[in-house]
């Protein structure tokens, strides 16, 4: 007599949903016997041993802060919010899951010129604050030197310091008045320069100011 029963091969999408699908149905089985342990000394044991387990399956956790906070999270998750263990960090609410994400600020300000970019605007705006007329002549020389660098990048053809320094002048809205006989230099038309860093230069003028402080106090 024939056997009628016949293998029937069981697709995921007829399976029970996982809730991180990165770790796997195998973490999931491992987290639903997990349920079942009624001693929690064992129940704790276990869980710990499996939070072992997705670290080694998800290391990119590890490039996150409080990565150890992370893990156990995902395995509150897994646990579908119903697991009573001793963790070192509280169950966190089911409603976080469904927050969305603060939205990312953008500046909505079009760029006036768009072969120089935001950053330079914004390092325009940095050097028509500064008031020490030494350093401002100092920064307008290095950033006159990569705008023209940029300019190159555009524009193969040669172009005058005249026209980079009245770009400077028209992007700051004339705030800014280049000295004359002020000249750039040879600059490099390839991406060997790097761009200023705005932040970096407040930092060292706040510092230089500090130090000019310090000798008239003297």
């Amino acid at each position: 007599m024939e056997n009628n029963d016949t293998c029937k091969l069981l697709y995921n999408t007829e399976r029970v949903m996982l809730h991180i699908p990165e770790y796997g149905r195998n973490v999931q089985k491992m987290v639903d016997y997990l349920k079942t342990i009624e001693d929690r000394q064992k129940r704790n044991e276990q869980a710990r041993a499996i939070i072992k387990v997705m670290e080694i399956l998800n290391p990119a956790v590890h490039l996150q802060d409080n990565y150890e906070q992370k893990l156990w999270d995902h395995l509150f998750i897994i646990a579908d919010f119903d697991l009573d263990v001793d963790s070192p960090y509280p169950m966190p609410e089911r409603e976080s899951l469904n927050q969305r994400p603060e939205p990312v600020p953008i500046q909505k300000k079009p760029i006036r010129a768009s072969h120089y970019g935001r950053n330079i605007e914004n390092m325009i705006d940095l050097v028509a604050q500064q008031e020490d007329e030494e350093q401002k002549i100092g920064m307008i020389r290095v950033l006159a030197g990569y705008m023209k660098q940029q300019y190159l990048i555009w524009n193969k053809d040669t172009v005058s310091d005249e026209t980079i320094f009245q770009d400077i002048e028209k992007l700051s809205d004339y705030r800014i008045k280049v000295p004359e006989g002020l000249q750039i230099g040879k600059v490099q038309h390839d991406n060997s320069n790097r761009q200023p860093n705005a932040q970096g230069w407040q930092k060292n003028h706040k510092q230089k100011n500090n130090q000019k402080n310090r000798k008239q106090h003297k």
